[in-house]
């Protein structure tokens, strides 16, 4: 079997993502597991002896049983593409900095991740089989946090559940802002995917501030103002002096980032949460047009996330609760299901944050704009104890909940679901014919559009679930099938993704050119000449 997708070589163009061509060996509990094609079990076994003597014999992870959780992914792999040989978790920088070496020493691929949470991406799943994995769990200090300015400094396995509890248990006055399942997610590993969330501070990578980074020779880089001998401004000041250089380190493989700056939302004296119901899926272009002016002039000034009666009913139900036949489940049955739990086709969540006079002052601003797009503007007052506004009423303070990953089960026992995120202006027309276009590619291939749309400040994601079940071969063949087919129609018209599974990366990154692959192909070969740092992350071989 080989590890590498060619198929997905073929169809985005890509050549450098062919280092790594795994190949399967017998694990000594009997069964197959990936190797990089270019090690044989001899210098393989001779790097798993380097990598136990550095971190133990427990943390070190190389058989059926214990890699059984890496290899766990819900989005389509239906030819085996995306196997790790095994997993390596450090401690320390330290122990990070050794193993580099001995990745070096060997040729050993190491795949990165954080709590391995990134749940429509891929999980902890390599873009290559053969990968080894470098957890980084282990490493979950919540290194410091100034009371004063409201900034936090941690490794890699502080989730965000981690920081909740030590702001209330501390008693300091902020609010985080979290993904979707913060919970169980990595501050550090969501910041450097650029992820986004529900407050004023939901730009996660514009409220990050100094990074610490293990380059593939072992050196450290701090970026910023932590290069400087006894900084006290690490985290208050971003941009350091000379080029900018955190942003390389994000969404990329040219190197270990070990502890990130954030910045924390000073806790409002007043939040306010809205829901805003549209009937219509028409009305997604009038939706956009009304929120864009608030966002631009940050009278809303939190990410304004439209949902989809579809993906908010595949949260808290399954589909063959409402429709049972083959084909996309029909707008007119989940408008009528989604009626029946106070729920619009298109449910707009936003927040006022401040003082009760800044709130009553914006509030009649905003509810005769929605108002006069054909929208019935709600609060706590109406929908207290609705699931749904409860759940994004959560979100929009930084509260925890993992209810969202209810949509795995939309669709059998499978767990399947990835994640198609195209960017687009923020203007009407847009989400019109992205809207469109989804639909009916999602309906050849016989899946549920269930969308959802962020607007932040200009732009628009518009983010799209396609939920199906893994544990049958053929709709997993279709859903693979299906992606390609999205991203590609898509990216015709202009509509990249700005974040890409695991199974598509290098699709997504032909997209955006040769001389933008070159250059980074380039920044990989200067920072990591022997390329072990996640071959194929993002395209970058």
């Amino acid at each position: 079997m080989n590890g590498i997708s060619r198929r997905e070589i073929l169809r985005a163009g890509a050549v450098g993502s062919a280092l790594l061509a795994g190949q399967a060996i017998a694990s000594p509990l009997g069964g197959p597991r990936m190797m990089p094609a270019s090690m044989d079990r001899d210098v393989f076994a001779a790097a798993l002896k380097d990598l136990r003597a550095i971190v133990g014999a427990d943390w070190v992870f190389a058989d059926e049983a214990s890699t059984a959780s890496y290899k766990k992914s819900f989005i389509p792999d239906p030819l085996g593409h995306h196997i790790p040989s095994g997993a390596v978790a450090p401690a320390s920088v330290e122990e990070v900095q050794a193993i580099l070496k001995v990745a070096n020493r060997y040729k050993l691929p190491l795949w990165p991740v954080s709590t391995g949470k990134n749940m429509g991406y891929g999980m902890a799943t390599p873009a290559s089989s053969g990968q080894m994995i470098l957890d980084l769990k282990r490493m979950n200090k919540i290194i410091h946090v100034d009371g004063e300015l409201g900034t936090a400094l941690v490794e890699p396995g502080v989730t965000y559940q981690d920081m909740h509890d030590y702001l209330v248990a501390h008693n300091l006055p902020y609010w985080l802002d979290v993904p979707t399942v913060g919970p169980i997610v990595s501050m550090l590993g969501n910041t450097l995917e650029r992820g986004v969330g529900y407050t004023p501070y939901g730009d996660h990578f514009f409220f990050q501030c100094g990074m610490e980074v293990v380059l593939a020779d072992g050196s450290i880089l701090k970026t910023g103002m932590g290069s400087v001998k006894d900084s006290t401004t690490w985290q208050a000041f971003k941009w350091g002096y000379g080029p900018y250089l955190d942003g390389l380190f994000t969404q990329s493989n040219f190197g270990v980032v070990t502890k990130l700056g954030m910045w924390l939302m000073p806790k409002p004296p007043a939040y306010k949460a809205f829901m805003v119901r549209h009937p219509n899926p028409e009305d997604i272009a009038a939706i956009t047009d009304t929120i864009r002016p608030f966002r631009m002039s940050n009278l809303i000034p939190n990410g304004v996330l439209i949902m989809g009666a579809a993906y908010q009913l595949a949260m808290f139900h399954r589909r063959d609760e409402f429709w049972k036949e083959p084909g996309s489940i029909p707008d007119e049955v989940v408008k009528r299901e989604a009626a029946k739990r106070g729920l619009g086709m298109w449910n707009t969540y936003f927040a006022l944050y401040g003082t009760d006079k800044i709130i009553g002052a914006i509030e009649p601003i905003v509810r005769r704009a929605f108002e006069a797009s054909g929208g019935e503007v709600m609060t706590a007052a109406e929908m207290t104890g609705n699931p749904w506004f409860e759940h994004h009423q959560t979100l929009m303070r930084g509260g925890m909940t993992l209810e969202e990953i209810g949509i795995v089960r939309w669709r059998g026992n499978g767990g399947g679901m990835v994640a198609f995120a195209p960017v687009a202006p923020a203007k009407g027309e847009e989400p019109k014919g992205q809207t469109a276009l989804a639909k009916e590619i999602m309906a050849k291939y016989n899946f549920d559009y269930a969308p959802a749309y962020a607007v932040g400040g200009r732009e628009l994601h518009h983010i799209i679930f396609l939920m199906f079940d893994k544990s049958d071969p053929e709709q997993e063949n279709r859903a693979d099938a299906c992606m390609t087919e999205m991203i590609t129609r898509f990216g015709e018209k202009g509509w990249c993704a700005y974040r890409s599974a695991v199974s598509t990366m290098d699709l997504v990154a032909a997209q955006y050119g040769a001389t933008n692959r070159e250059v980074n192909a380039r920044l990989k070969q200067a920072l990591d000449p022997n390329h072990i740092i996640a071959p194929g992350k993002q395209g970058i071989a």
